[in-house]
């Protein structure tokens, strides 16, 4: 029989310790300590399910391709890599009020419509409740059906008694094992659950969508581990005060990672952007200075964001740095090397960098846009709106070449952009399509003074 044990686990980040500290050696955060009883020695339906497995040649093994349910959601099927693959674990996480609850509502009423029997378990609200938000979808399928329940026992009893091939647990954090003594939506909770809803998946061939709460740093909320046990972690992201939403997939076995998908939220549910450059930009004011178009590679997928930039002379003893949507420590480093290499003075100059949007960028080719925005507004000249500007930006001064350049100029091109700067290395073996211009750089001087003519 098994013997329990007692532990003390940080709910930030899983660490275990056999006594109590008052600061985590982990992730250094203090007062996370909370005691729990672990079963020691394995179960013996786990013993038996060991036994069965054998080590296979490599030569031997035969692959099939993945089986994929399609979605309406197109936006969907392209974050996850053109599909639902069967028997896959997918963590959907997100602030509170964002939309996680509405969106499965309506993948589910597509699943149960085109490919089969869906359960949706529901650990916050009852099954009233997520009537109501289903009227208000105008959702109606006679294969989804609702429970309200968190022990994961009578979860699973669910599933053996209906056999669905699509299963929602919303959310993780609300759901417990009977045999653990912790609470619901401790680490050893939340660990040992998605454990039993991963051998599920693996066994039976059911695809499992969970819902994960986030912590006030965005990260999904418990043990680091969650993340590297699922199939596919998919962020949902915006300001629940305005209307567009951004589902980003951050790690995908079956499919690229980084891909995104563009959702605006309405009163009948959350409506997919086919087109999420041309809303991105369809607010944009020509001939402001400080305003850049940028063609940033999101996944696979190219979209033109604006890059806005302001710069004003300080009241302060110290100038002011700002940015959103980009990394504020890479927004000094070029603003350095504006300094350095070209010239201009910008310590006494308070700035702030905006993405239009809501889009958060994080490769190097946004920086040429986030210089020439920032030279831009600092010598009040405004840039051309048919232009748009991309490339990396290196210490010393340099404009160093990047990947997919040539689906970015395509996307540019598309939406009626006349001008490409980009950097000179790019330009080699390059084919260039007609009806647009192609500016090759090598430093940022050279590129200000193509710009902007400074």
């Amino acid at each position: 029989m098994a013997k329990p044990r007692k532990v003390f686990v940080c709910q930030e980040c899983g660490y275990e310790s056999p006594k109590w500290m008052g600061r985590c050696p982990s992730c250094e955060q203090w007062n996370t300590f909370v005691e729990e009883i672990q079963l020691r020695g394995r179960d013996t339906d786990e013993i038996h399910m060991m036994a069965y497995s054998r080590p296979e040649a490599l030569e031997q093994i035969t692959l099939q391709d993945e089986e994929r349910y399609t979605t309406d959601l197109e936006e969907l099927d392209h974050v996850l890599g053109g599909g639902i693959v069967k028997g896959s674990l997918i963590l959907i996480g997100g602030d509170p009020g964002i939309g996680k609850s509405t969106l499965l509502l309506q993948v589910c009423s597509s699943l149960a419509n085109r490919h089969g029997r869906v359960l949706y378990v529901s650990g916050e609200e009852s099954v009233k409740q997520v009537k109501m938000r289903a009227n208000r979808l105008n959702i109606s399928a006679r294969d989804l059906y609702l429970v309200s329940e968190t022990n994961m026992d009578v979860i699973l009893s669910h599933v053996q008694t209906l056999n669905p091939e699509f299963l929602v647990i919303d959310s993780i954090q609300t759901v417990f094992l009977p045999q653990l003594s912790s609470a619901p939506g401790s680490v050893t909770q939340v660990r040992e659950a998605t454990g039993v809803l991963m051998k599920l998946a693996k066994n039976q061939g059911v695809t499992v969508f969970i819902v994960g709460h986030v912590t006030k740093e965005g990260a999904i909320a418990g043990p680091r581990v969650l993340e590297h046990m699922v199939d596919t972690v998919l962020y949902f992201e915006g300001d629940r005060h305005h209307s567009y939403r951004i589902l980003r997939g951050v790690k995908n076995r079956f499919g690229s990672t980084n891909e995104i998908g563009v959702f605006e939220m309405r009163d009948r549910g959350l409506v997919q952007i086919l087109n999420p450059s041309e809303i991105l930009l369809s607010e944009r004011t020509h001939g402001v200075p400080g305003s850049v178009v940028l063609c940033s590679m999101e996944g696979t997928r190219p979209v033109l964001v604006e890059v806005q930039a302001l710069v004003s002379t300080t009241v302060f003893g110290m100038a002011r740095r700002m940015s959103t949507g980009i990394d504020y420590n890479r927004v000094i480093l070029l603003m350095a090397v504006l300094e350095k290499r070209v010239g201009m003075q910008l310590y006494n100059q308070d700035a702030y960098i905006n993405v239009v949007g809501g889009l958060k960028i994080d490769e190097p080719a946004a920086d040429l846009a986030v210089v020439t925005a920032i030279a831009s507004s600092f010598r009040n000249i405004p840039v051309s709106p048919e232009m748009v500007v991309m490339g990396e930006v290196g210490l010393t001064g340099e404009v160093r070449g990047i990947s997919h350049i040539d689906k970015r100029i395509n996307e540019s091109l598309r939406l009626g952009f006349k001008q490409c700067v980009i950097p000179r290395d790019n330009l080699k073996g390059l084919a260039i399509p007609k009806g647009v211009d192609v500016i090759g750089v090598e430093t940022i001087s050279e590129a200000l003074e193509v710009i902007l003519g400074i």
